[in-house]
């Protein structure tokens, strides 16, 4: 590839004179100008290796050319040499400062000029070669950095799936309240990357249930105390099974397992957490989960209408729930009426049937009183 260098002198003849001189080894291709103000413009759109400017020039002085072409996007290391024959000391202080490489003299035969151009040339070059491999770099780094997404992304939809096989239920159930979830984040203003990674993170709510005997798991009647008990560690073992990880997701993941059962009141368990002291992204899934365990049919209930369900919400917050979470919840109605009746598409593609199915709320709630209001 030809090394690409933008020549500015308002002299004609000097222009033709060192684009002869540049392009003689066929290794340089030259762009000129005759107005230094026509040459940024083409700068704003074209990528040089090298630029030759006059110091004294009209409209604008090669410094102040220099100063300008320095703060255009990916200029700040091109070679830039300033052509003058007023090489002083304030000259060349002030064209450095601009961010000039280097001078040349105006003596069209100089062997300094062409043995200074040819340095110019070569530099120019090696600059170009390295902001390739820079890109080259930044590319390759991005590919890998998707590649890692991609993989935390599989190890969150495999842990959920090793719940679903514990369940009867088809995995909907967890891919809804990731859609929910999703919802309230968006609505609350939350940054988009926070609601992608809670949209990602809400399969894990229930992964403390590996750990609970299928006998109280699969229960289809109610609980017993002794069983109630049992089946609320599910959150400790939850957060203890994603704790320390330096995924940021599995982190939190584990917010979301230890948390999606506190209440806004601070009557919920594990830890009794009020208000906002519980995480947010908790705070998000637990409307998620309990309104979807309300609406959908387990081996020991009926599923409540979506208007009951909603009215159940709207009774709860301020108490089980965050207001701020119910309100931006039921803001989307209608998306959620779509969701619940499986008719919207989610970005999770092929994956999305493996997320894991909830057991959670609706398995307290044997067989209607699922999720108490106090």
């Amino acid at each position: 590839m030809l090394t690409q260098a933008l020549l500015v002198d308002d002299s004609r003849s000097v222009l033709n004179f060192l684009t002869r001189h540049i392009e003689a080894d066929g290794l340089v291709e030259v762009t000129s100008f005759l107005d230094p103000v026509d040459a940024l413009a083409c700068a704003r759109e074209r990528v040089f290796d090298l630029v030759l400017v006059d110091y004294e020039m009209p409209h604008m002085d090669g410094i102040s050319f220099i100063r300008t072409f320095r703060t255009l996007p990916g200029c700040a290391d091109i070679p830039i040499a300033m052509i003058t024959s007023r090489q002083t000391d304030d000259v060349k202080m002030e064209a450095l400062q601009a961010g000039a490489t280097d001078f040349l003299p105006k003596a069209p035969q100089s062997v300094e000029m062409t043995v200074r151009l040819r340095n110019l040339v070569r530099l120019g070059a090696a600059v170009r070669k390295q902001n390739d491999r820079a890109a080259d770099l930044a590319s390759a780094v991005a590919a890998a950095t998707r590649k890692l997404g991609e993989r935390e992304e599989e190890i969150i939809l495999r842990l959920a799936l090793a719940v679903e096989y514990r369940d009867n239920d088809t995995g909907e159930h967890t891919l809804r309240v990731a859609r929910y979830s999703r919802i309230i984040a968006e609505e609350l203003g939350l940054p988009p990357r926070l609601c992608r990674d809670i949209y990602l993170a809400a399969p894990l709510h229930d992964v403390g249930k590996v750990a609970i005997p299928d006998k109280i798991l699969l229960k289809p009647g109610k609980l017993t105390d002794e069983e109630m008990a049992v089946i609320r560690t599910h959150a400790t073992i939850g957060e203890r099974i994603l704790a320390d990880s330096s995924c940021e997701l599995i982190q939190l993941g584990a917010q979301i397992a230890a948390g999606h059962h506190e209440r806004w009141d601070g009557a919920g368990y594990p830890n009794g957490l009020k208000a906002e002291e519980i995480p947010v992204a908790a705070r998000v899934v637990a409307v998620a989960d309990v309104f979807d365990a309300l609406t959908t049919r387990r081996p020991y209930k009926e599923p409540m209408p979506l208007d009951v369900a909603r009215n159940y919400l709207v009774e709860n917050q301020g108490r089980q729930f965050d207001p701020a979470c119910v309100e931006a919840f039921l803001s989307r109605w209608s998306e959620v009426v779509e969701i619940a009746a499986g008719q919207q598409v989610t970005p999770f593609q092929k994956t999305e049937a493996t997320l894991v199915p909830d057991i959670e709320s609706a398995a307290e709630s044997r067989p209607v009183q699922a999720i108490p209001a106090d």
